[in-house]
Parts: structure tokens; C-alpha cells; sequence
């Protein structure tokens, strides 16, 4: 009955062009495209064969009402909101589930598609509690936009709504579930994006209930974004709830630091205090998801904060002083040593504006000193040869691999939105994985190789198993973690890794362009560090223990006081007492990623830049201003007053670091395997065990996160359950 007037039309369409004058260039180019085109409210639009009648109405500028239908996931059609009228068509189909066919007529604004619209809000809202004036969902619910666009103006239901209990899915979400519209967005999430099939529905009818169905805790480090997609205010955020309405709150877009990925973000901020943190679009890094951590760990800058200058009285506790009185003393402790008994270290949190600043401050004492407290193998081509250190193959670039290969790696708690785009690839594009290291729980199947070295040299000598596998790929893609490289056998694993990469490489015939070998960092500063032409690892203030140390938010704990000479000065900046301020002689207060404007690089080489959304507390001040005062007292002065020039001269050092949001290509894999071939060291014994095994591992790893109560709690829970964690007693 459909297709009667389709073909009528395309009949009629037919005659009229066979009758107009001929047009030698629209023809063909039709013709070959094979598009279909539709009529969106008479307007006419060519779409893709297989387009859904609500992609269509997109892409022609009108948007149509949805509840569960969400563009990431799979389609539901349950929740019926997105009914429209199809021309001559017996009842109104629903839009976000149904292709399109050439020649609909789609009314989108008819009096059949708006009674069926307001038909569905009322039934929506029959059950749904008179909440919003205390929801947190409050003025960003889809459900109040499209009562208020498309509902009725006033209730006919006058019987008993339903209510149904509230489910403790842990210290993070809170649910109140006589909200929920059963949408099934979080059940789509988490079984598709997340990979853990913890959530679902239980009951029929008027009884349906989403929920674990035993209780227990929502299993995922990508939990948070179930409050994102969540259309209403079931599944809202427990640390953020009731403590500020939306539109109160300034928002800042930036990047998150707490691992390498470089997530987007958007910070939320009202009175000089983040409220919350929050996705940012980004479709080559993180798509739409950020990690628990990166939404939740705020709370951790407003905690264990230098707020103020201090140093070290003669009884040995830390006292408050000014700012004259600390950068005085430390221009004078770099004045009074020769330049190569001072060192730099450079922790995992720094903006690349700090570590240039500090390169010319050392620099100019005559000092080449300067380390970052994570390891990198650098013998061979070590960290000349800028491939040696990323991600080649880029983020997205997974998606176009048919074969992956990860080597001592847990990418999902190393780089939780990288592994989401492993799981999507797997899922979507047939990728195969394997692993080579500790059997660890990943959200997808894969080829557990071994753990122990031994499964590599076979791998690089062409005796595994695996190898046809290799061989036979299109696309193959290998990579290792940062932690397997920190071994002290990191240069022959990088070495073997290598091998293994350009054999495949070789094999599959794959063009120039295709990247195989890749390094998964897991601190943010690493990357923009080494291309600043930081040495890796600090055995070389180890070897070479230095009279002044200035340990640049250096928190890992690499270097101690016993690893120093007697009578050593420590000189500590950074934004958290974390681990290097308490053994500092000096310290000096910095600011935190969300109170400064600094350049990061992730771990694809990508550069990128936080804004600043709140004022760093107390007399805190920028890491690099502080070492240009430090210069000019030191009578050394760096030449940059403001942060444009300080980026001039990142754009001296290494222009890619201010082509914001670019990859620079980096292709140097055949000089870098033949520089390998010549290291001399032996793979040891041990297994290959990741840093971060399990769930535990992943919610403290930074000096944020660490003062951070809600990431404690979220151990806290892992360990003795959710019921553990005492939660405060609010509706």
C-alpha cells in the first residue's frame, strides 16, 4: 500500500524530466551517487539508501522529538516519541526505526503527527513524578523541553501513579527510579560502549524495572556517562547532587590530564569552584565518553591544595613564608651551585609552557639535567625518532584495523576511551585482538598469547604460531604499554616489539601511510616532554645525584632523599602535597590543570589546550611564571613575559606543539628498527604484568585523584562492597 504512490510519483517525475530541457551534468552524477531522495514536509532531500526517516528530517533541519533513540547506539523504538505521518501512509510510523523509500512525503508537523506526539507524552507522564523542582536534571531534561514543545497543557490522569525503589549501582550515579521512562539508553551503554552487561530490565507492562536485578555495583569505568545519556533525572550524579542548578554554573571547554588520552571536557564552575566536569564532543579522541575519573576527581582540587610559598625552619617543619622570601632563596641555592649539580625533574601532570621554561632555565645555568620521572628505553633510537614514542596508528585509526596486538598493556584502566574505540572496532568491524602479558579482564574476547617474554622472540623471529595470523593481516596494529617499557628489560622488549612491527609491516603489503608500531602512554606531560628533548626515566640524576633538585609536580616518588647527597636543596612546585612536597626544602605553589591555560600533547601526538575556569587558590600561581621570576632573581631572565611569547618559543623548540589539534606525522619505524637491532640486552623472565591489573588499580593514580574522596570511595567499594560506603541521607 506504501509503494502505490511512490511509483506514482516517480512516474510523474519521470515524464517531467523527459519533458524539460536535458541536463548533461545532473544526470550522471545522480545516477552514479545513488541517493534516494524524500520529502521532508514537501521539501525535497537526498539521503544515502538505508537513511531512517528521523536522519533524514536531521539532515533537512527539523528536528524530531526522541527519547531513545541515541546516534552511538543501537536503535530501540520504544519509546515512541518520535511517531510522524508519512503521506498516505495508514498510521504514523516511528521515525528513529524506520528507512526511508523513494518518494516519501515525511510530515513532520501534521495534526496525525502532533496528536500522536502528545499521545505518547501523556502516557510518558502518567507515571512520572512532579519532581522537577527537585531534580538535579532540572533545566537540561529532555523530558520537561518536550512536554513544554509537544505535551498537552494540562492532565486527564487521575489515578495512583506507580513508584518503584531506588537501586544502589554504587558511590557514583544515583538512581531514583520512578523517574525512569524506560528509554534503555544505560542498558544499550553499558552492554554496547562499556561492555559490561551489569544492567537490564526486569518485569512486564506497567511492572517493568531497570536495575541489576541483584544489587550490586555498576562494574564500568565508563559508568558516568549513563548520567549524560539519560534523558531525565533516574540516573544523576551522586557528588554533584543538589549542589547546583545548570543555569548558575559558567561553563569552560578544556582537557582533561589525568591520563594520556587527552579527553575533551567541558568545566562547570560557579563562585571559583568546579561543580562538575562534564563530556566534550571530539570525534577523533574520546567521541562523546569520558572516564569515571576524569568526571569525578574534581573534588580533589579543592583538596590537599599548596595554597602558599613555604620553607624549611631550622627544627625541619614546614613554615608559610612570601613569595620574596621563597623565589629569593631559590635564586640564591641556583646561584651558588656550579650548573651541573642542579637537576629538574618533571612529574606527570606538567603543561608544556612549564617544561619549556624550566629546559631554559636549567639551560642557561649550564645544565642539561632534566628528566621526567617516566621511563623510557633509551638505547637504539631511544626518544630521537619521534615514532619511537606514539601512537602512530591514532585513536580513531583503530577502527580501520582489521588485527590489533597488545603488548604488557591493560588499555582499559591505562586509556579507558581507547580501549571503548578497541571494543567499538571489535564489535562493529570484526577487529581481532590479541594479547601478549598477564590475562587481564578486557570488554571484549581476545588471543591470550602468554605473559611471559619468551611468546615475543618467537613472535619476532617468525616461530609462534601467531605469526601466519600476522602475516595474513591487512591491517595490522601493534601495541605496547608505557609499563612494559619501564621494565628493566624495556629496550629489548621495544626492540622485539619493533621487529615484530615491521615484519607485519612487511607481510601485509600494507601502503606507507599505515602505522604498525605504537606506545600507549599513560601521564599526560610524557609526550610534550620528550619532543622538548627531556631525558626519560631519572637515572641520571641517580648516577649523578644533584646539590639542588627542582622537582617540577614530580608526585611519583622516584627519587628520595637518600638518593640525594647530604645537604642537597629540594626545591618543590607543584599544586598538591601529595608525595614531593613533604621532603622539600622549598616549596612553591602551582596551579591545577582547571586554573591555568597550558598546552598538552596525548598520546597520538595531538596538541591541545586547557583554559582557565577557576582562580588557583591562595597565592598559587602558573608554573612557568614562577620559574620566570625564579630567572630573573637568578640573574639568568628568560626572555617571555606573557603566554604568547612563552608559546613562540614552544614554537622554536617543537613547532608541533602549537598546531593545536593537529597530528603531526611522525614515520621513521625501518631507521628505528635497524637502530634497535643493535641493542644489547637481554629479555628478562618475568611475566608481563601491566601497572594497572584491575578496577582498584585504576581510581588513584595522580596527585588529583588521590586527594580525591569520591575516588576513594570508589575503592572503598570495590573492595568491601557498595553498601560499604556510607552515603548522606538525602531524597
Amino acid at each position: 500500500m506504501l509503494r502505490l504512490p511512490t511509483v506514482g510519483r516517480a512516474l510523474t517525475g519521470a515524464t517531467k524530466a523527459s519533458l524539460a530541457a536535458p541536463s548533461p551534468v545532473r544526470t550522471p552524477v545522480r545516477a552514479a551517487s545513488n541517493m534516494v531522495e524524500v520529502f521532508v514536509d514537501g521539501k525535497p532531500v537526498e539521503v544515502e539508501p538505508g537513511t531512517t526517516v528521523l536522519q533524514a528530517c536531521d539532515k533537512a533541519g527539523i528536528q524530531i522529538p526522541r527519547f531513545c533513540y541515541h546516534e552511538r547506539l543501537s536503535v530501540a523504538g520504544n519509546c515512541r516519541m518520535c511517531l510522524v505521518e508519512i503521506e498516505k501512509a495508514p498510521k504514523p510510523v516511528a521515525a528513529c526505526a524506520m528507512p526511508v523509500m523513494k518518494g516519501w512525503n515525511i510530515l513532520t508537523n501534521s495534526e496525525k503527527t502532533r496528536k500522536a506526539r502528545e499521545g505518547v507524552m501523556e502516557f510518558l507522564l502518567a507515571n512520572h513524578p512532579l519532581d522537577c523542582p527537585i531534580c538535579d536534571q532540572g533545566g537540561e531534561c529532555d523530558l520537561q523541553d518536550q512536554s513544554m514543545q509537544f505535551g498537552s497543557d494540562r492532565s486527564r490522569f487521575t489515578e495512583g501513579k506507580r513508584a518503584v525503589e531506588d537501586k544502589n549501582i554504587g558511590p557514583l550515579i544515583k538512581t531514583i527510579m520512578t523517574r525512569c521512562i524506560q528509554c534503555t539508553r544505560c542498558v544499550r551503554f553499558a552492554s554496547e560502549i562499556a561492555g559490561v552487561e551489569d544492567l537490564g530490565t526486569t518485569g512486564r507492562g506497567n511492572e517493568l524495572q531497570i536495575g541489576t536485578y541483584v544489587e550490586k555495583m555498576f562494574m564500568s569505568e565508563l559508568s558516568g556517562n549513563v548520567i549524560d545519556i539519560c534523558p531525565v533525572g533516574a540516573l544523576t550524579s551522586k557528588p554533584y547532587a543538589f549542589t547546583a542548578r545548570p543555569w548558575e554554573t559558567r561553563k569552560t571547554e578544556s582537557i582533561d590530564v589525568l591520563d594520556a588520552v587527552g579527553s575533551n571536557i567541558v568545566v562547570s564552575t560557579r563562585g571559583g569552584e568546579v561543580m562538575r566536569v562534564m563530556p566534550r564532543l571530539h570525534e577523533d579522541i574520546n567521541e562523546e565518553w569520558i572516564s569515571d575519573k576524569t568526571r569525578f576527581a574534581y573534588d580533589g582540587l579543592k583538596r590537599q591544595r599548596l595554597t602558599q610559598p613555604m620553607v624549611k625552619d631550622a627544627a625541619g617543619q614546614l613554615t608559610p613564608t612570601s613569595w620574596e622570601d621563597a623565589l629569593t632563596r631559590v635564586a640564591g641555592a641556583l646561584q651558588s651551585v656550579q650548573g651541573k649539580e642542579v637537576g629538574g625533574i618533571a612529574g606527570g601532570l606538567v603543561d608544556a609552557e612549564a617544561l619549556v621554561a624550566l629546559k631554559d632555565l636549567l639551560n642557561r645555568l649550564d645544565s642539561e639535567n632534566l628528566c621526567t620521572e617516566e621511563l623510557f628505553p633509551m638505547a637504539g633510537a631511544g626518544t630521537d625518532l619521534r615514532s619511537n614514542y606514539l601512537l602512530n596508528s591514532r585513536i580513531a585509526g583503530i577502527e580501520e584495523s582489521d588485527l590489533l596486538l597488545l603488548v604488557g598493556t591493560n588499555p582499559r584502566y591505562e586509556a579507558p576511551l581507547f580501549n571503548a574505540r578497541i571494543r567499538k572496532s571489535w564489535l562493529h568491524n570484526e577487529l581481532r585482538v590479541a594479547v601478549v602479558g598477564h590475562n587481564v579482564d578486557l570488554t571484549y574476547t581476545y588471543d591470550h598469547l602468554g605473559e611471559e617474554t619468551s611468546v615475543l622472540t618467537q613472535l619476532a623471529n617468525g616461530t609462534h604460531p601467531f605469526c601466519q595470523v600476522l602475516a595474513t593481516a591487512k591491517r595490522p596494529v601493534v601495541v605496547v604499554g608505557s609499563g612494559a617499557l619501564q621494565r628493566e628489560d624495556g629496550a629489548a622488549i621495544l626492540s622485539a616489539v619493533s621487529t615484530i612491527a615491521q615484519n607485519a609491516r612487511t607481510s601485509s603489503g600494507v601502503e606507507d601511510g599505515w602505522k604498525v608500531l605504537n606506545v600507549l602512554h599513560r601521564v599526560a606531560s610524557q609526550v610534550a616532554a620528550l619532543d622538548l628533548g627531556y631525558k626519560a626515566g631519572v637515572d641520571a640524576i641517580r648516577k649523578n645525584p644533584p646539590k639542588v633538585l627542582f622537582l617540577l609536580g614530580a608526585d611519583a616518588g622516584c627519587v628520595t632523599r637518600a638518593d640525594l647527597p647530604q645537604g642537597s636543596l629540594i626545591i618543590y612546585q607543584g599544586h598538591h602535597g601529595d608525595v614531593g612536597a613533604p621532603m622539600a626544602d622549598i616549596i612553591l605553589p602551582g596551579a591545577a590543570y582547571t586554573e591555568k591555560s597550558g598546552t598538552y600533547v596525548n598520546i597520538e601526538g595531538r596538541s591541545q589546550h586547557t583554559k582557565v575556569a577557576v582562580t588557583a587558590p591562595g597565592m598559587a600561581r602558573e608554573d612557568w611564571k614562577v620559574i620566570r621570576a625564579v630567572s630573573e632573581l637568578a640573574g639568568v631572565t628568560l626572555p617571555y613575559d606573557t603566554l604568547d611569547e612563552v608559546r613562540s618559543r614552544l614554537a622554536e623548540v617543537a613547532p608541533n606543539l602549537v598546531r593545536y589539534d593537529d597530528v603531526e606525522e611522525a614515520n621513521y619505524f625501518k631507521q628505528a628498527n635497524e637502530l634497535a637491532q643493535a641493542v644489547n640486552q637481554n629479555l628478562v623472565a618475568a611475566p608481563l604484568v601491566p601497572p594497572q591489573v584491575s578496577a582498584k588499580d585504576f581510581y588513584m593514580t595522580d596527585p588529583i585523584s588521590r586527594a580525591s574522596q569520591t575516588m576513594a570511595k570508589c575503592v572503598k567499594a570495590l573492595t568491601e562492597g557498595a553498601a560499604a560506603v556510607d552515603e548522606p541521607s538525602v531524597c
